[in-house]
């Protein structure tokens, strides 16, 4: 009983003092601020008709703006805004989960028939840029955002 005590006991200490480590390790991974203003561009994916060769990058639109606002429950709110061929302004729900120093993104939104129906799209934000991707039954593309300077 003695032996199985002694062994319980350098057991439990090693144990502990394995935590204790742990605990004054790196801390974990702080939440990224990415409600604000955002900037960049986006652009259509068209992929070559057979025969033709791909095209050297997708058409982009001059401008896109963002602006980001997280909501009480966790989720977070987009409002992109542009003009590419004419007026846009969409505002997207956005549910996420952080991975590591960023939070990655999924969604599905109703932009209508006008504007190309039912979209699904990902992304990914941390403190300095915002990417994402999106496909429809006609569109497929991506977007890049940095933060707005103004």
């Amino acid at each position: 009983m003695r032996q199985f005590n002694r062994t319980f006991g350098a057991a439990l200490a090693v144990i502990l003092g394995l935590g204790l480590i742990q605990s004054r390790g790196p801390a974990a991974d702080k939440k990224p601020a990415i409600g604000g203003a955002w900037v960049g561009t986006w652009g259509e994916y068209s992929p070559p008709k057979p025969g033709e060769a791909p095209a050297a990058a997708p058409a982009v639109c001059p401008r896109l703006d963002c602006k980001v606002v997280e909501n009480s429950d966790g989720t977070w709110q987009a409002t992109f805004e542009g003009e590419c061929g004419r007026p846009y302004k969409y505002i997207i729900p956005m549910r996420g989960r952080q991975a590591g120093s960023a939070v990655l993104f999924q969604g599905t939104v109703d932009l209508g028939e006008k504007d190309g129906g039912v979209f699904d799209w990902i992304g990914r934000a941390n403190n300095d840029e915002f990417v994402g991707f999106y496909t429809s039954k006609g569109h497929t593309g991506s977007f890049r955002l940095a933060r707005s300077k103004s």
